[in-house]
């Protein structure tokens, strides 16, 4: 009794490992496109930004702010957060906002932003 199993999808061909490629199932590059254009567009602005405005307060926020927004796409989509529940992405994001806070914090104590306003 042959118990091997054929992995051949034409039993006519003989098998010859030196030549045989397993078929592959492709998934598609759809959505992985689209990501790399959202965030390309992204980055157009603040390279557009950074070139169209004269260097305040305002263009550093927005360059923050952009930041964040593009780092919380790619945590969304390549560390798949978006698909998870909600106390884990509030697990992630929370503490997140509470280092952001610090360190604005700080800035402002340490008295930095009256120093912010003369650049």
């Amino acid at each position: 009794m042959n118990t091997t199993h054929n992995i051949i999808e034409d039993p006519e061909k003989e098998y010859d490992p030196t030549t045989y490629v397993p078929h592959t199932h492709s998934h598609g590059t759809k959505e992985v496109w689209m990501i790399f254009w959202v965030l390309f567009g992204l980055t157009l602005i603040d390279v557009a930004i950074y070139f169209m405005f004269e260097p305040t307060i305002g263009r550093h926020i927005t360059f923050i702010l952009l930041g964040i927004v593009k780092g919380f796409y790619i945590m969304g989509t390549f560390m798949h957060l978006k698909y998870e529940k909600k106390n884990l992405i509030l697990s992630i994001v929370l503490p997140l906002v509470f280092i952001i806070w610090f360190v604005y914090w700080m800035i402002y104590e340490g008295g930095a932003l009256e120093v912010i306003k003369y650049l």
